[in-house]
């Protein structure tokens, strides 16, 4: 006879919970490297490190979330892409000071535990942390009854990868004559969904097979599109070339998140048409009546990702990054500085 649950009147359900480590326990051990030496479901996620090929190892760490874009998942009724953007939301941000991810964890929170919903968003997690060479160890997923909606989550995650000292990449080493390599964006990532939500979804009423002609697919499949990973091009290029700097394009776009790397004597000049727009952005930036300006500092506008490169190795670092299947541009150069100048210039 099954037990009489308090608890599970509640809303929380224990039974539940031991399912669904039962169901992801697959596709966690897949994300699972030599290191790895715990199963799911310990306390804690062990990993070993060797180091022996380091003089000097630095552990390097991020923490994220998906912000809004969760909001798009539940009204599109599609979560195995959400967790994809978790983990590259965290280690693109790692590999910007020339770190190798190791490993993974995420916290994921929800109203009522849907096994399917849950599933598909470790699912996406997962596939995030193949992509990007790194182990899922460990995470936390927590019944919330009251806190969220019963068909609402959120999403936070932690990376952790390693660098040895003298490899550190901080943009110290950036001069003028630099060239500056945008890696093309996979869309609008995860970032400035709240007024993606507030044009496309409440001003223009876009239900999600809404078809885009301009994207060749529907409201949901675009807006959907999950954040690109850099991890496999980027740890290729540090091998083969002397990047002076990289920075992640996410919120701020590229005037905060160059800027974050520039030494004072240097600045960016970015060229604006140097680069294809996904059309995403032009239905945007009509559609809500956003001026450029506004745009280039909420949105990534098509480039995720910026290496800084000596100009010698220009030509040969966009060879290898499309003979990598990854689209890149000459987007801009790094000139002196002048007094009172901004640090990032857009022409």
């Amino acid at each position: 006879m099954a037990r009489h649950s308090r608890y599970k009147e509640a809303g929380v359900d224990l039974d539940k919970a031991n399912e669904l480590v039962k169901r992801i326990q697959p596709l966690v051990r897949q994300t699972f490297h030599a290191n790895v030496i715990t199963d799911i479901g310990g306390f804690g996620g062990l990993y070993s490190l060797d180091c022996s090929d380091m003089k000097s190892p630095v552990l390097v760490s991020s923490t994220d979330g998906v912000g809004t874009k969760l909001k798009v998942a539940f009204w599109a009724d599609k979560h195995d892409t959400v967790g994809i953007d978790l983990v590259a939301m965290c280690v693109n941000d790692i590999i910007v000071q020339g770190a190798r991810p190791l490993f993974f964890l995420d916290y994921l929170a929800v109203g009522s535990m849907d096994l399917e919903r849950v599933e598909a968003v470790v699912r996406g997690i997962a596939e995030g942390c193949k992509q990007a060479c790194c182990s899922l160890i460990g995470g936390e997923t927590a019944e919330m009854p009251g806190f969220y909606g019963p068909n609402e989550y959120d999403l936070a995650g932690f990376a952790v990868g390693i660098v040895d000292n003298p490899q550190i990449i901080d943009g110290s080493t950036i001069h003028k004559g630099d060239q500056i390599i945008g890696l093309a964006s996979s869309g609008l990532h995860s970032n400035g969904y709240s007024l993606v939500r507030r044009v496309l979804l409440d001003e223009m009423k876009m239900s999600p097979d809404t078809y885009l002609a301009e994207c060749g697919r529907t409201a949901a499949e675009e807006l959907l599109e999950p954040t690109q990973i850099y991890v496999d091009p980027v740890m290729k290029l540090l091998k083969q070339f002397d990047i002076s700097g990289m920075a992640h394009i996410t919120g701020g776009g590229f005037e905060d998140n160059l800027e974050r790397i520039l030494p004072k004597p240097c600045q960016a000049v970015v060229e604006k048409a140097s680069w294809e727009r996904p059309p995403i952005f032009s239905i945007l930036q009509e559609a809500g009546k956003i001026s450029e300006e506004e745009m280039l500092h909420v949105f990534n506008c098509g480039i995720g990702y910026v290496v800084v490169v000596r100009e010698r190795d220009l030509e040969e670092v966009l060879d290898r990054l499309a003979g990598m299947g990854q689209k890149a541009y000459r987007i801009g150069e790094v000139v002196t500085r002048e007094e009172d100048a901004p640090p990032v210039r857009l022409v």
